[in-house]
């Protein structure tokens, strides 16, 4: 995965209200695609957690001649690879927590779905992003949307499982974090790629030394038959993300983080075919909602 540095001295570019380079559009639906794929193995196949540390394992082993080739970014960059990594590594314990307790259907969109208004929010804090009249629309109808879903059960007559809409909204919440983390760190990175390359090998670590740690090497020898599985999740997660570290160098943040939670309609597409879950009405009206908004987010 090997995408072209961002233009030099285009920040104002980048800022500005509706700027965005036209291959970031489809580059970013792409990566969303991916990234619902990458999710439905992950709930399809091994323990949520156990496959995430074999998805993040394969990405470091992948990533490394990347980070041979595109050597270490800047060292004022270094502090956001840190922090993202601290970050991921929250991602991966909460997220896997999540689809332990409830449906991907359900955990999915409520944890990518509050994602674009967490980041939006921070963006024009943090970052000085501005959003027009259609982002502010956007982000009420996104959070419709996320209502919809929150409230939602599968069965009238099965108990709603507060703790894991917990677990889905403090998912979105760390990814609004690492997002405008790693938005900022790509940007003072110099290259992307080299962001890219870096954050991925270092993550490889912390969550494996993790389940080492919880669970000892018998957690590993159960990930053995999975290791096929495991490199096709790599495969998506590390494009699908590497991708949009790229596009956040030339476009608003707010924008790619939404555009990226296009994945939610790819994600309910792939839970009704693949996983054999329950696409009920509501769950439809929810996801149109939450399209809805991304895409007046997307006109700022």
């Amino acid at each position: 995965m090997v995408i072209g540095d961002p233009p030099e001295n285009d920040m104002d570019a980048i800022m500005a209200v509706g700027g965005i380079d036209p291959i970031v559009l489809p580059a970013v639906l792409a990566a969303a695609a991916l990234h619902a794929g990458w999710n439905t193995i992950v709930k399809a196949r091994l323990e949520p957690i156990l496959a995430m540390t074999l998805v993040v394992i394969s990405c470091g082993l992948v990533a490394s001649p990347f980070l041979i080739g595109f050597g270490p970014p800047r060292a004022a960059a270094w502090p956001y690879v840190i922090g993202s990594i601290l970050l991921h590594l929250v991602y991966y314990v909460v997220l896997a927590e999540a689809y332990r307790r409830a449906e991907m259907s359900q955990v999915y969109p409520i944890a990518r779905g509050s994602a674009p208004l967490l980041t939006a929010l921070a963006s024009v804090t943090i970052v000085g992003e501005a959003l027009s009249r259609y982002a502010l629309i956007g982000i009420l109808t996104l959070g419709g949307g996320i209502l919809l879903l929150a409230l939602h059960r599968r069965r009238a007559q099965a108990p709603r499982d507060p703790i894991a809409i917990g677990f889905a909204i403090a998912t979105g919440l760390v990814i609004s974090g690492y997002t405008i983390v790693d938005g900022l760190g790509a940007r003072t990175a110099g290259d992307p790629n080299a962001y890219a390359a870096t954050l991925f090998v270092i993550d490889a670590l912390p969550l494996p030394l993790l389940i080492l740690y919880s669970r000892g090497p018998t957690a590993f020898i159960a990930m053995r038959r999975y290791v096929g599985q495991g490199f096709l999740g790599d495969a998506m997660a590390l494009a699908a993300y590497w991708i949009a570290i790229w596009a956040m160098t030339r476009a608003p943040i707010a924008v790619v983080a939404a555009l990226r939670e296009t994945s939610v309609l790819f994600s309910a597409i792939l839970a009704t075919i693949v996983l054999k879950e329950a696409f009920a009405p509501i769950r439809g009206i929810a996801a149109v909602a939450i399209f809805a908004g991304i895409v007046l987010i997307r006109w700022q």
